[in-house]
């Protein structure tokens, strides 16, 4: 049985944006590990993985974990993944988790993500902005 979580690691690996679309809820929320607040809903989501997608070079999923866990917005237990990825932004390996929660009907509800090093972390962060500024989905500050 292809999961929701298989279909994204293909989108993922084969760089399909548009293939994300039907994955995600659409009320999915994505925390960042450069950002407090999580991004919210299907238009901003799929947005930021447009930016993700061209700022990632060499992106690869190493390993994953299944099992249930506890979301973010109420604690309730959902099934959920562990994918391990290893990937290069501006030079600098980064090593890093997405944890993916879904729905009741399958879908991705819940994304979260988590990079090492710290300075893989801020190269990250600075890479995404400028890709989410120069899309329009973030004001210039």
């Amino acid at each position: 049985m292809t999961t929701a979580v298989d279909r994204f690691r293909t989108a993922v690996n084969t760089r399909d944006l548009s293939a994300l679309d039907d994955l995600f809820t659409e009320d999915i929320r994505f925390y960042s590990p450069v950002k407090f607040t999580p991004f919210e809903g299907r238009p901003m989501v799929l947005g930021l993985f447009g930016v993700l997608l061209r700022t990632f070079e060499d992106f690869r999923y190493v390993g994953e974990f299944a099992g249930m866990a506890q979301t973010s917005v109420d604690g309730a237990e959902a099934p959920a993944a562990v994918l391990l990825f290893r990937t290069t932004v501006n030079g600098k390996e980064i090593h890093g988790i997405d944890m993916v929660h879904l729905a009741e009907d399958g879908r991705i509800k819940e994304f979260t993500v988590m990079v090492r090093p710290q300075s893989a972390v801020h190269a990250l962060g600075e890479a995404v902005l400028a890709g989410l500024v120069a899309d329009g989905l973030v004001p210039t500050e």
